[in-house]
């Protein structure tokens, strides 16, 4: 959302930003935070208050302390944007998806929640303990997905109710769906910057009592010619776009160099991480050490200093390359998710989703930062805007959690999408044609096998032609 677009609407409002590691304190340029200026033009929320240290901080907590800041906002009559960032926690800030098991002591030298301890285990002996005290829900878990097998066993031991009991629960609320229960806030409104034009007009309207706006803000529209502040965008890219998102991830990475995150990661390094590294206990699946940007560089900044210039030079080309290709990865997975999981999301609770064009930065003007002026102010007088929200086809046939087994890759494949990209896959069809070849051969050597003995038996008992005779001539 630009500067001038934020000067105008957030007067009367109150932002919050739900990028998850902006709640971290330090790594300000690789988490991209909203600059001083922003902050003075209107207070944002939900910004470095946590301990670096701090690994146990979960969507639920963030939720939480979220969700009391927007009723403080409601409860001074204004109205709460949204700003971000990671997708999954807007959709636990609107939708109620999330499970909440016993509260947790935020601890900096010592880790205190249950998920991180049962990770520790072995993926597939989480599994299997899951598979016996909730097997609905490790028919849905991937066995390497230890994250989720873990969450799925943290809710059963802290609640005693097995997790899929808890989903079956919210589904079957007023308002919920396949995807969870109802929406939290019944008037809000979905603002997503996309870079292809999506979706076909459909009427929609939205006339509450209380006003809620989300900006939907990633990476796939990252870079137009702003300040840093504005970076953040998000949208739908497809065919040639992606060349034009490269290019801007690419740019935007190479801003953030010239602004300082190499000075940035190494004094981060050397405060949080280095005592860490040399005990070998790094973590860079928790807390601010999972962000994007800071696990990639690690070779060099644990090597700077102790290996020869040029090695050194290598291992910085190396990790600035997989920054590059990590962001691009992160900015496809921000997409599908939109489209997942807000567009195309069943059930009766879906917001509007607005999507403002970001493919020609030359036309920012007219085909965002007005756009976007006119559906937020129709949206807070509870006029309809003059704007269509996106629709998009849903198969509501479609089961996101089936399970399938492929006893060819050898391989346990989550969901009906999943398992027709699978069996279409080249490493599947190799293995395929692999089984044919073996099956063939198989067949071969059976047939000959049973057809061998049979001529040898059939001779056996015809004899050769000169004994045939000698038996004729004998008997005659």
């Amino acid at each position: 959302m630009s500067f001038r677009m934020k000067s105008r609407v957030l007067k009367k409002a109150g932002a919050m930003h739900l990028a998850n590691i902006c709640v971290y304190e330090g790594l300000d340029i690789i988490t991209n935070k909203v600059s001083a200026q922003e902050q003075r033009m209107c207070q944002h929320h939900m910004i470095s208050f946590v301990d670096p240290l701090v690994t146990n901080y979960t969507v639920v907590d963030f939720r939480n302390k979220a969700t009391a800041l927007i009723e403080d906002i409601f409860a001074r009559d204004k109205i709460p944007i949204v700003v971000g960032g990671t997708n999954y926690y807007i959709e636990a800030l609107l939708w109620k998806v999330l499970v909440s098991t016993k509260p947790q002591e935020m601890d900096t030298e010592k880790v205190t929640d249950r998920k991180v301890e049962l990770e520790k285990e072995d993926g597939h002996a989480l599994h299997k303990r899951l598979s016996q005290v909730d097997p609905e829900m490790a028919a849905k878990l991937h066995p390497h997905d230890k994250r989720k097998v873990a969450r799925s066993l943290q809710v059963f031991e802290e609640t005693g109710i097995s997790h899929s009991e808890f989903l079956h629960r919210q589904h079957s609320e007023e308002g919920g769906g396949p995807l969870g229960g109802p929406l939290k806030f019944p008037n809000l409104c979905i603002l997503w910057l996309h870079a292809d034009q999506t979706g076909a007009p459909s009427p929609a309207g939205c006339k509450q009592a209380r006003s809620y706006i989300v900006i939907n803000a990633g990476l796939e529209s990252a870079v137009r010619p702003q300040t840093r502040d504005d970076e953040h965008s998000s949208g739908g890219i497809q065919g040639p776009i992606f060349k034009v998102l490269d290019e801007r991830l690419d740019k935007r990475v190479d801003d953030m160099l010239a602004a300082g995150l190499l000075d940035e990661l190494r004094d981060f390094h050397r405060r949080y991480n280095q005592k860490k590294v040399a005990e070998n206990r790094q973590d860079y699946q928790h807390g601010i050490f999972q962000s994007i940007g800071f696990k990639e560089f690690h070779e060099y900044l644990v090597t700077e200093g102790k290996c020869t210039p040029e090695t050194s030079n290598q291992l910085l080309k190396k990790g600035i390359e997989s920054l590059k290709q990590v962001t691009k990865r992160y900015a496809r997975k921000q997409n599908r998710w939109v489209k997942n999981r807000f567009l195309n999301r069943p059930g009766p609770s879906v917001p509007p989703v607005y999507g403002l064009e970001v493919s020609d930065v030359s036309k920012w003007e007219e085909s965002v930062l007005e756009p976007a002026l006119e559906i937020v102010q129709s949206f807070i007088q509870g006029h309809k805007p003059l704007a269509a929200p996106v629709k998009m086809p849903c198969n509501e046939m479609e089961n996101k959690r089936s399970y399938h087994m492929c006893d060819l890759c050898d391989r346990i494949i989550i969901g009906d999408r999943e398992w027709a990209a699978h069996i279409k896959s080249k490493s599947h069809l190799h293995q395929l044609k692999k089984r044919r070849r073996l099956d063939s051969d198989a067949v071969t050597a059976i047939e000959n096998q049973s057809i061998s003995p049979d001529c040898d038996k059939e001779l056996k008992e015809k004899g050769s032609p000169e004994q045939n005779e000698k038996e004729l001539k004998s008997s005659v």
